[in-house]
């Protein structure tokens, strides 16, 4: 068999999170103690929003709706991407199958689709709210909004499924180790034992496609918000927009800008980062975000604090006749 057939063959059974190179050994337990402690605060925080939304009928209302359907993105992709590093960094075990490394790449890559519509249909809520305040109910319904989350959930698994099948296509023959925190399109292209610059001007087209127009739609509407927001008369009500408003493009900040300046720094002429850099740009728009959003679009609103305050009194009430009806 010729050197080329040998190298067109996949032999590879299974990779190995590398996680960041640069980290020492000694290091490890307390990198893997930070990942489980984010984890676990992501999981509590979005599923208390989640058993909160469940529970309160007076919350299913568009811009909630929104807030769920960002709650449950948010559990998914760290559900998807934290064990494996954690697991990695806590017991020396970054193992993971070659079928499962493809499917957390298709997984990360679909919440990441996935966020950036929610962000986009966020945008549109926001600006059909502030600009259209008369029409609001009738353009955004509950029905409307469960519509468009509907048609995210399933839309956002379209761009990731090309990118995963042309990377399924190529030959995985000698390296093993994925130099990040999870599998992703860049970590698997590099271990191919084939040329893949075809099929990465694909996936960068694809990954920029899901990026730049949510992205060009948010601009566009927050610029609408804004020159909306100075027409108002009332500076309590301007003071309100622009908190909402701010809030929100925050997040998207913590969201896009890192995301576009990890995919855009190999084409910045004499510009180079490490890897380590890189990675840790990464991890930080896929961490923060979810770390923060349940603070600053539920927890912040008075509307929720006092569902979660009554809430939470009811369940103490209903514990203490527990309690009681036991001890008789």
């Amino acid at each position: 068999m010729s050197q080329k057939n040998q190298t067109d063959i996949t032999t590879v059974t299974e990779f190995f999170i590398v996680g960041f190179p640069g980290l020492q050994p000694e290091y490890y337990n307390l990198m893997g103690t930070i990942f489980l402690i984010i984890y676990c605060i992501i999981l509590l925080e979005n599923f208390i929003f989640v058993l909160l939304f469940a529970n309160e009928p007076s919350l299913y209302k568009p811009m909630y709706l929104i807030m769920i359907n960002l709650a449950v993105s948010d559990i998914g992709f760290c559900t998807v991407a934290l064990p494996k590093i954690i697991s990695r960094y806590l017991f020396n075990n970054g193992f993971i199958s070659f079928n499962v490394c493809f499917l957390q790449r298709q997984l990360i890559h679909y919440f990441g689709t996935l966020n950036s519509l929610i962000m986009m249909i966020m945008a549109l809520d926001r600006y059909l709210a502030i600009c259209f305040p008369l029409r609001y109910s009738v353009f955004m319904s509950v029905r409307t909004m469960w519509f468009l989350s509907g048609f995210s959930w399933v839309s956002s698994m379209i761009c990731p499924s090309i990118s995963t099948s042309l990377t399924a296509k190529m030959p995985f023959c000698g390296p093993n180790l994925i130099i990040n925190c999870y599998c992703d399109t860049l970590s698997m292209n590099n271990l191919a034992c084939t040329d893949t610059r075809a099929s990465y001007q694909v996936q960068f087209s694809l990954a920029m496609f899901v990026l730049l127009v949510p992205f060009s739609f948010i601009i566009f509407t927050y610029i609408s918000i804004v020159v909306a927001v100075i027409r108002i008369k009332n500076n309590q009500g301007r003071m309100k927009a622009f908190s909402t408003c701010g809030t929100q493009l925050f997040i998207i900040s913590l969201y896009y800008a890192p995301r576009l300046f990890v995919y855009t720094t190999p084409f910045i002429p004499n510009f180079k980062i490490t890897v380590d850099e890189r990675m840790t740009f990464t991890m930080v728009y896929s961490l923060l975000p979810p770390l923060v959003n349940p603070f600053i679009y539920c927890f912040r609103s008075k509307e929720i604090q006092v569902l979660f305050f009554k809430w939470c009194l009811r369940k103490k009430i209903t514990n203490k006749i527990i309690n009681v009806n036991v001890n008789e």
